[in-house]
């Protein structure tokens, strides 16, 4: 894509063996959409003979059509439009994180956005492939095929959030239709929240620790206690974000 004059240009590449052949270019594509853009530039490709029409979807896929295989292929697991316009209202507001972290070792489920202090686990979904009750539209063939498909991805969704609960960590989903920068927000009273939650915790831990070097009586005082609990019972309080 030239950044000047935003021209779209597509081009057929494969590989042979790992390395990759000098691409074909298809010419320029100026659809409003990514989906579309491939599908044409699938049709360019099959139409000069690059590539046989039964070859367009194989056997083996599931897609529909090859335009369908085309823009399911095009669709990346991380670094989304979605994802990277949160990460970047998340950076505005002077939080840090990990991108694309996996909280529970030895198992393949990855955060799009982790904080690993305060244990969140942030996922960016997609309106279609969660089943967003306001954006998803099932397609019009193989639809038995995409309801399973889309069925099974929100039950894996659901087993995610139970396993990093009890792992001690808090899942947060965000629709990718969602406001960034509102979405930004929750998610940071969400994080300072669980860092409320667990400040008494260090407190109670420093103290113990002080008491067993013998630096004198440093247990709460009566007037300290509760202090401490409000606190704990306001980030206790804070609503969680998303869809868990």
């Amino acid at each position: 894509m030239q950044t000047k004059t935003r021209r779209i240009r597509a081009y057929l590449r494969w590989s042979d063996k790992g390395a990759t052949r000098n691409p074909v270019y298809l010419g320029e594509v100026d659809y409003d959409t990514r989906r579309k853009n491939l599908a044409e530039a699938w049709r360019r490709a099959i139409e000069r003979d690059l590539v046989l029409p039964q070859e367009e979807t194989p056997a083996s896929s599931w897609a529909a059509s090859g335009s369908v295989r085309a823009s399911m292929r095009g669709n990346r697991s991380r670094d989304t439009t979605p994802e990277k316009l949160l990460r970047k209202r998340l950076h505005e507001r002077g939080v840090r994180y990990r991108v694309s972290h996996r909280p529970m070792p030895g198992m393949r489920r990855t955060a799009d956005v982790a904080f690993l202090g305060a244990k969140v686990a942030v996922f960016v979904d997609g309106c279609f492939w969660h089943g967003c009750p306001d954006h998803c539209r099932w397609p019009r063939t193989n639809e038995e095929f995409w309801r399973d498909k889309i069925k099974g991805n929100r039950a894996r969704d659901f087993e995610t959030n139970r396993l990093l609960k009890q792992s001690g960590w808090l899942p947060v989903r965000v629709w990718e239709h969602e406001d960034p920068s509102e979405a930004a927000d929750k998610i940071i009273t969400v994080v300072r929240a669980r860092q409320l939650l667990a400040a008494p915790k260090t407190r109670t831990s420093q103290i113990n620790h002080s008491q067993e070097l013998g630096d004198g009586d440093h247990s709460a005082t009566p007037q300290d206690a509760p202090g401490g609990h409000a606190v704990g019972e306001q980030a206790a309080a804070a609503p969680e974000t998303g869809r868990q």
